[in-house]
């Protein structure tokens, strides 16, 4: 039962190519209990040489009930498979909820603007926004291509004028010029900022 269980979570997941769904495991492990149109009766009937020979699983899904008839060793090896399928997704999503990405996602597109809103944030909020800004530049823009640094203001106050390659020069001159932002700003225009933003053709987020 833990092992259909397990088949369900995985199932959602994609795993088929690697026949690990339900439906392909229990194609593997037993064959599936058949009705046939009996015409004399005018409905169908299940037969029944299976009854009590086989453990029996019956699916939710579409009520289809399997024969198990699988070996002990079979069982074990999809038990090895699905322990070692669920490790792997709960390493992604230590991954994926890890550092910058608990915060900012995982960034994919390969020329992007990061547009900054500080608001009303008070000191400590604006240190801790630039440290969060500080690291996905660190960790996860230096593996794109282009970026720029837009923050919203009155005029909006740009890092380049347009996206500028990648490289470790530029990532850490956008982080000194991150860390020289003025707090203070009398006036946010975020609807402005993002135009601005968008207003380079190559900018693709």
């Amino acid at each position: 039962q833990s092992l259909v269980s397990s088949s369900k979570w995985l199932q959602n997941y994609g795993l088929k190519r690697n026949k690990l769904s339900l439906s392909q495991i229990l194609s593997q492990v037993g064959f599936q209990h058949r009705k046939d149109y009996v015409t004399t009766l005018g409905k169908p009937v299940a037969s029944r040489y299976a009854d009590g020979l086989f453990p029996q699983y019956e699916r939710a899904q579409d009520g289809s009930v399997y024969n198990l008839t699988a070996k002990k060793e079979l069982i074990l090896h999809f038990v090895d498979c699905l322990i070692g399928a669920i490790e792997l997704y709960k390493q992604r999503m230590e991954w994926l909820t890890s550092e910058s990405r608990q915060i900012f996602g995982v960034i994919q597109e390969q020329c992007i603007v990061v547009v900054l809103d500080f608001g009303t944030a008070t000191p400590t909020e604006f240190d801790l926004c630039r440290d969060a800004l500080s690291m996905v530049l660190v960790e996860q823009v230096i593996q794109i291509s282009r970026f720029n640094l837009i923050r919203a203001a009155q005029d909006p106050m740009k890092w380049q004028q347009e996206c500028t390659p990648v490289c470790e020069r530029t990532v850490k001159s956008a982080v000194t010029w991150l860390w020289k932002l003025d707090q203070a700003v009398s006036h946010t225009s975020p609807a402005e900022a993002l135009l601005e933003a968008m207003g380079d053709e190559a900018v693709s987020s």
